[in-house]
């Protein structure tokens, strides 16, 4: 699954190493002279490379690594952890949105409701799929999904992956705000177990809009924010160009999010990043899963949905002091 034509700023080192690796492979084959000493010796020196890199990630690299056009989308985890995935389409009320896919699947056996922010492989995809930012009808399609799953007690599976909601004047006409708060609030009282799972990128009410769950994940190269570094950037620095900084004062990476109890559970990922092992990164995936839907099943719909409220009611801190009378 890897390609070394992509390569990020902080991977070059290890990229050119990369290369020449594959160049010593092909003149061992084709020359049939024994390198093999000096391919060890740069394996082990990208091993070494890469262990350095990607343990000293920055919240900015990560950022980058979320947005790697290679990295896996949810129709390929879809793919990889569901069987008979069936996608259904439309929100009944205006028309189909392909930057949100959904529909009926199984789970080692089990039925499940799926649905994921979809973005594109190339422009014509990424015109189709509107770049994963989702428009009204996408939301409304997925809560239709959803109340469909609760009909039929079908736990919710969702993916997130996407820089927000699509901002546009069409968007905003049909009421984009409306449809984000209608799937929180119907969201918090679904009668089934919900799983959300940030993938890639997790922006703002775009991505909280299909993250209302029991248990929330990210993926260790995920971010989760309330807005996108270069828009905190625009706000706070007037520079676009400050997004890195923006990233660190942020602190949206996975381990912060943990610590502050906006996710659950953080999902490991090959080293480099899930675009170099898709598998690997799936597996993961449907392990966490899993082990989720497992502890998830064995509670009351009762202590479900008072597990869920109180989640989401105890996020954050805030410190109130009292006022001082006036004589």
């Amino acid at each position: 699954m890897e390609d070394v034509t992509y390569t990020l700023e902080f991977e070059k080192p290890l990229r050119e190493l990369e290369k020449q690796l594959i160049t010593l492979n092909q003149v061992s084959q084709e020359s049939k002279v024994d390198v093999s000493s000096e391919i060890e010796a740069i394996e082990i020196k990208i091993e070494k490379i890469k262990k350095d890199i990607y343990s000293n990630l920055t919240p900015w690299q990560r950022v980058q690594l979320s947005r790697h056009p290679k990295r896996p989308y949810s129709l390929d985890y879809i793919d990889r952890i569901f069987t008979d995935f069936e996608e259904l389409h439309g929100d009944r009320r205006f028309q189909e949105d392909a930057a949100i896919v959904g529909g009926p699947a199984f789970l080692n056996g089990q039925a499940v409701m799926i649905l994921g922010q979809q973005k594109g492989r190339n422009t014509r995809d990424n015109l189709k799929r509107n770049f994963g930012c989702p428009h009204p009808e996408g939301y409304r399609k997925a809560m239709r999904l959803m109340e469909m799953a609760e009909k039929f007690t079908m736990p919710v599976i969702t993916l997130i992956d996407t820089p927000g909601a699509y901002p546009g004047i069409g968007a905003e006409e049909r009421h984009v705000a409306e449809a984000i708060a209608v799937n929180i609030r119907d969201m918090s009282a679904l009668k089934v177990p919900i799983i959300s799972i940030v993938i890639g990128e997790g922006g703002s009410g775009g991505a909280l809009g299909m993250a209302v769950a029991d248990e929330v994940m990210i993926l260790e190269n995920g971010y989760y924010s309330v807005i996108s570094p270069e828009g905190c950037a625009a706000i706070l620095w007037k520079d676009r160009a400050a997004a890195p900084q923006a990233a660190d004062a942020l602190k949206f990476s996975p381990e912060y999010l943990q610590k502050f109890g906006v996710v659950d559970r953080v999902i490991s990922e090959p080293v480099g990043g899930a675009h170099r092992d898709f598998d690997f990164a799936a597996k993961a995936l449907k392990d966490a899963i899993v082990d989720s839907l497992a502890k998830l099943k064995k509670k009351s719909t009762k202590k479900l949905l008072e597990d869920r409220y109180a989640k989401f009611r105890n996020l954050g801190e805030h410190a109130e002091t009292a006022r001082t009378a006036k004589t």
